[in-house]
């Protein structure tokens, strides 16, 4: 209970500063500014999607997010984003041979033609790796990806025109430490900070606008503490935003052929790519009943003359290669059918395919 002489004390200060003129009254305090939101619950991948790799590439241990590495691809947000600070902890376990990561900033939600990873910027996480001539660092770097484009912030020494941004110092630790990044993405640059102190940057970016994605490539890593601010909008441009994922699904998982089948050798899957090595089809287990877009990137041998032929529930689809020896992406509009449309590759000597998505329609009700 509030004694009589505080009581008083109150009553008075609040009849002076009525007396006060505007400009000199307290001002409310500020409101905080916002705060900076976890990525990763630390339960499950909720959020998150598994773009092209199998079901246990990328899980939860404890309080973080691990990949096993194999097959190549990567693990995405399930929203875009264009300005942010984000925070991260990263940890290789291999302390000898060449362990690599990275994290994709405002990437496609699917990979490039002929590519386990997307069109982006990517910040490295590497480790152990020191190439003769000087073209990358274990410690740093920040490059564009499959299409996009950046400017760095210091001239590549070696290789000129490279859009690759080589640290100014290395602040990595090694393998079984856990190393801190802080990147600050505005307006179409990305600065990044190694523990604590800005080594990289680049600018100019395009996508500037996208997902963020964790990748896969080869060895174990672990990630935790991943944080995100998000900054004011800069306006990006239609052509400065990524694509925007529309409902594709991954139909193989880049290890096995699990969700195929066909006769024992006749296809192999090594690298994330099926390779035909017989003579049998390849036939998806799953059914698409209500049409909807296939899409698949293949590749003959340069010196091939035959075409590629699918069977889609008993419709028949045949393909030419553009350029044999070079990858291509083909999307083939799948009819309604009652009872389904298997997917059927055709063996032809050299075939190769990766990328196999399918994006079914909803079911009419």
């Amino acid at each position: 209970m509030l004694s009589l002489r505080l009581l008083t004390t109150c009553l008075l200060v609040s009849v002076v500063i009525s007396l006060l003129p505007a400009e000199d009254k307290p001002k409310p305090a500020a409101a905080p500014a916002d705060e900076a939101k976890s990525l990763f619950n630390g339960k499950n991948l909720d959020g998150w999607a598994n773009v092209n790799c199998h079901p246990s590439t990328f899980f939860v241990k404890g309080d973080e997010i691990v990949t096993t590495g194999t097959p190549t691809g990567f693990l995405r947000t399930d929203k875009q984003y264009e300005n942010f600070e984000l925070d991260f902890d990263w940890m290789h376990v291999e302390k000898e041979k060449m362990a690599n990561s990275g994290l994709f900033v405002w990437g496609d939600p699917l990979p490039g033609v002929g590519t386990p990873y997307t069109r982006g910027i990517e910040v490295q996480v590497l480790i152990n790796f020191a190439p003769k001539d000087g073209w990358a660092t274990s410690h740093g770097d920040i490059f564009s990806i499959h299409g996009a484009r950046c400017t760095p912030d210091r001239p590549h020494p070696t290789r000129k025109g490279m859009e690759r941004c080589l640290p100014s110092e290395n602040r990595v630790k090694g393998g079984g430490e856990w190393n801190h990044y802080k990147v600050i993405a505005n307006d179409g640059a990305i600065k990044l900070h190694v523990n604590g102190k800005e080594v990289s940057g680049v600018s100019k970016s395009n996508p500037r606008k996208g997902y963020l994605a964790l990748e896969s490539e080869g060895v174990e890593c672990h990630f935790k503490n991943i944080k995100i601010k998000e900054l004011p909008s800069t306006n990006p441009k239609p052509e400065e935003i990524a694509t925007v994922w529309s409902g594709e699904v991954s139909l193989f998982n880049g290890s096995d052929l699990k969700g195929w089948t066909t006769e024992k050798d006749a296809w192999k899957v090594g690298g994330g790519v099926l390779r035909a090595a017989g003579k049998a089809d390849l036939v998806s287990a799953k059914m698409l009943t209500n049409g909807g877009v296939l899409l698949f990137d293949w590749k003959v041998p340069a010196k091939s003359t035959g075409d590629v032929t699918l069977d889609l529930g008993g419709t028949k689809v045949d393909l030419k290669a553009d350029k044999p020896g070079s990858w291509q992406r083909s999307r083939i509009l799948l009819v309604p059918k009652a009872g389904g449309s298997a997917i059927t590759f055709k063996p032809v000597e050299g075939l190769e395919i990766m990328n196999v998505f399918a994006r079914e329609l909803p079911e009419k009700k």
